[in-house]
């Protein structure tokens, strides 16, 4: 490619090339284990190797790429003991945030999170687990923000795009969203009651729910 199309060379273009990755294996377009090939990489995102190289090692960083001497970079694999592991420390992160949202969040940042509440209901009445799963993924988003809690908020942006294959495949598991659905409406009930003890209490049963069903996946599975 001629060197101005690119979209530059040195810190922008590693940044580009670190966001367009970063999203490929949020959104699963790269799978668990896939070699990251820094010559097909620089191609495909019109930079070059060093910038490929660059970003893969931030992305080792955030827990998304994995390194090994003389072989090269691939996605990381997160086993279920080590979401397990991840989704104890959440617990105690999602608590803080739901405790500080309870008494942080404004009339209508507490009305949102009823309106969340209510579609994930009509979505787990119409049988739509993607769109649930999304509307879950919006509710967690929103209790972190409201919480004002930012130190929290950047550990567990951190913690949870290292869990996005699991979460994706809890979501599509028959019968997960209707059992997870009354833990998620306790959580908006306690924040907008304003009891953050509540709260974080209805946090850590969500949570320690998800352990249990990540540490049935391998039984469960064919």
């Amino acid at each position: 490619m001629p060197k101005e199309a690119r979209p530059g060379t040195g810190e922008q273009a590693k940044q580009h090339a670190m966001e367009r990755l970063r999203q490929a294996i949020l959104r699963g377009e790269m799978a668990p284990a896939q070699r990251l090939v820094e010559n097909e990489l620089a191609e495909q995102f019109e930079v070059t190797r060093a910038s490929i190289r660059a970003a893969l090692i931030d992305l080792a960083s955030e827990g998304l790429v994995e390194r090994i001497r003389n072989r090269g970079s691939r996605v990381r694999v997160v086993s279920v003991e080590e979401a397990v592991a991840i989704t104890e420390c959440r617990m105690v992160l999602e608590g803080l945030c739901a405790a500080k949202a309870a008494v942080q969040a404004g009339e209508e940042q507490l009305t949102e999170l009823a309106d969340l509440g209510t579609a994930m209901s009509k979505a787990v009445a119409d049988g739509e687990p993607l769109t649930y799963s999304d509307l879950n993924h919006q509710l967690h988003a929103r209790i972190r923000e409201f919480s004002g809690q930012q130190v929290a908020v950047e550990l567990l942006e951190r913690l949870n795009a290292q869990l996005v294959r699991h979460r994706f495949q809890l979501a599509l598991r028959p019968g997960r969203a209707q059992r997870s659905l009354g833990e998620h409406l306790a959580v908006i009930e306690a924040i907008r009651a304003r009891d953050p003890q509540a709260a974080e209490a209805a946090v850590r049963a969500h949570l320690t729910s998800v352990i249990d069903a990540l540490s049935e996946a391998p039984a469960s599975s064919p």
